[in-house]
């Protein structure tokens, strides 16, 4: 009885602590996400900042430079792919024109023999359904509109933070440090700069990953015959980053705009080029890509995806696992280091991951 007891009050103190830690990081979501974010790119930019220092460029310079060529690079593709998006809906409107005159036809002369006046009954009723919630549908524009608003702020939150953390990184995570207990200081810095170097270890195989997967897929749905073959690789490229629901999110979409479009034969292929990109990203890129590094289980993965998905909905689904391989890192590394040296650790270096605990390791 004694030790249920001491055991449950300390389960008690636990369990509330990490909801008042939870709350608040809700509370102050539009704060957090943003940083979280920004640390992503950080961990995705820092190596190229880490360069041209190397190269004797001023790090104020560096980091201009690689935030010029970032934000460059994006706003490139993201032109490329809303100009082939917009070249493509004629294409897809005729398409769609078809597949909906296919429906019909079989709706009226297949199994089911419906009457014309019974389909155009269908079809009236989903407009005036239409009609009877465009107050909903209004005040669900306003939302979204704002919810856009909301976003755009983020946005230059994440782009002021990122500034900051290329440029000053290392001593903002010193003065961090700095109010660790001396005792432990060492310990702490060195397991913060191992969860770090495993970010950047997984950002950088993720977007490896998200590369290939999004280049195989757009060469897939392009000799399928399928419309916006840029838009829906770009699709796959960024719903990459979200583990197992990123990939049935882009799947969907690609099977169902090739189902609309093309007819069932093509979304069948398109579903089975989908299940072997997929399992040539599981089975050969997140291995070989990973490796050791932000090596996680399946089921962990899997778990910290649901976890951040029911805590913060996509948000915490895209940073559930990151955090977890962070955690997987610095836990590893105050496990195994008892007196670890900080200046012998490079957080921009895939082995730096790895504790240092005296054993040599068999791969």
């Amino acid at each position: 009885m004694r030790v249920s007891a001491a055991l449950s009050w300390r389960f008690l103190v636990i369990i509330g602590a990490l909801y008042v830690i939870i709350w608040l990081l809700g509370y102050f979501a539009a704060v957090v996400v943003p940083i979280a974010i920004a640390l992503l790119l950080a961990a995705l930019m820092a190596p190229g900042v880490s360069k041209l220092v190397e190269w004797r460029v001023p790090r104020a310079l560096a980091t201009l430079i690689v935030m010029v060529g970032g934000i460059a690079v994006l706003g490139g593709v993201l032109t490329f792919v809303i100009t082939e998006f917009v070249n493509g809906l004629p294409e897809l409107q005729t398409q769609v024109s078809s597949s909906l005159d296919t429906i019909r036809g079989w709706l009226a002369n297949g199994p089911l023999h419906l009457r014309q006046d019974q389909i155009q009954s269908f079809l009236t009723n989903a407009i005036d359904s239409l009609k009877a919630n465009q107050a909903e549908i209004t005040s669900g524009a306003i939302t979204t509109a704002a919810t856009i608003g909301e976003v755009l702020t983020g946005l230059l939150l994440t782009i002021f933070v990122l500034i900051f953390f290329l440029h000053d990184g290392g001593a903002i995570w010193g003065f961090v440090v700095r109010g660790v207990p001396s005792p432990v200081r060492d310990r702490v810095d060195v397991a913060g700069k191992r969860g770090f170097s495993s970010l950047v270890s997984y950002v950088r195989a993720t977007a490896a990953v998200a590369v290939v997967d999004a280049v195989g897929v757009g060469i897939g749905l392009y000799f399928v015959g399928v419309p916006l073959v840029i838009p829906l690789a770009a699709l796959v490229f960024l719903t990459a980053f979200i583990p197992i629901i990123g990939a049935l999110i882009a799947g969907s979409v690609a099977i169902l705009v090739a189902l609309v479009a093309n007819g069932p034969l093509a979304a069948l292929v398109v579903l089975i080029i989908l299940v072997g990109v997929m399992q040539l990203e599981s089975h050969v890129l997140q291995p070989w890509l990973l490796g050791r590094a932000v090596r996680l289980h399946p089921l962990a993965v899997v778990l910290a995806i649901a976890a951040g998905l029911l805590a913060a909905g996509i948000s915490g689904a895209l940073l559930s696992v990151p955090l977890l391989a962070v955690l997987n890192a610095g836990i590893r590394s105050l496990l195994h280091e008892s007196a670890p040296d900080p200046e012998q650790v490079e957080p921009l270096e895939d082995e730096a991951s790895q504790p240092n605990d005296g054993v040599e390791r068999v791969e």
